[in-house]
């Protein structure tokens, strides 16, 4: 079974300095039908001005990824780290037990567009710990893994049994994955335009499935498109 959401139904606000669209409730937008996926609690596609950011602000007992579209993000944390995170770099923030961090667009005329993604850990507690990778040159046309629960084949660790996917397509460019059962799927098109076994998704776009199946994901223009393996 497919469910679409399409990216015009998704929840949307306007800051000035930010402009922000959420896939599931977040903040002033709550809808009871679309609370969160599985242990995949919030996806919002980020627009961050120049020279703006989020000011210094606490999180707790979720795991947090970030990754970076276009532009450049400038990073905060009660850990130590500071870092300016670039297009195609993925950070990942455990909030376990508290952390307080900062995000800022230091460019002076480009926009930053983010996704910022939470998932619900799978214990509360934990000690707070900071990854990054990047996939700037990840090579089109293939899967790559981003995140999992032990950090096979060199992903990031994560405090829960939630595989995460990066597909870079080009035109034309086709890409399966089998979901076990007991397995369901989020798929997120971050850019681009896709079809997923047959139906048309365009950035914004996601579709969840319930059931085992075999997924195939065809390019119809360059795309990015991100991929929830979830328990």
């Amino acid at each position: 079974m497919m469910k679409i959401r399409k990216a015009n139904e998704r929840g949307h606000a306007e800051h000035g300095w930010l402009d922000t669209y959420h896939t599931f409730s977040f903040a002033d937008y709550h809808d009871p039908q679309w609370m969160g996926f599985r242990s995949l609690r919030v996806i919002n596609d980020d627009l961050v001005m120049p020279g703006m950011g989020f000011g210094t602000h606490p999180h707790r007992d979720m795991e947090i990824i970030t990754y970076v579209l276009s532009g450049a993000l400038e990073h905060k944390d009660s850990m130590g780290n500071g870092r300016v995170i670039q297009a195609g770099d993925v950070q990942y923030m455990a909030a376990g037990t508290g952390v307080r961090h900062s995000e800022y667009n230091p460019a002076k005329d480009e926009a930053v567009h983010l996704l910022q993604i939470w998932i619900e850990p799978d214990r509360k507690g934990v000690a707070p710990r900071y990854g990054e990778k990047s996939f700037k040159n990840a090579p089109a046309g293939k899967l790559h893994l981003v995140t999992s629960k032990a950090g096979r084949d060199g992903s990031i660790p994560i405090h829960q049994d939630a595989d995460l996917w990066l597909a870079k397509l080009e035109a034309g460019n086709r890409v399966a994955h089998q979901l076990a059962p007991g397995r369901q799927a989020w798929v997120h098109v971050a850019e681009g335009e896709v079809t997923l076994n047959g139906k048309t998704l365009q950035a914004g776009d996601a579709a969840a499935l319930t059931e085992p199946v075999a997924l195939e994901l065809t390019a119809t223009r360059p795309a990015q498109v991100l991929l929830f393996d979830l328990n």
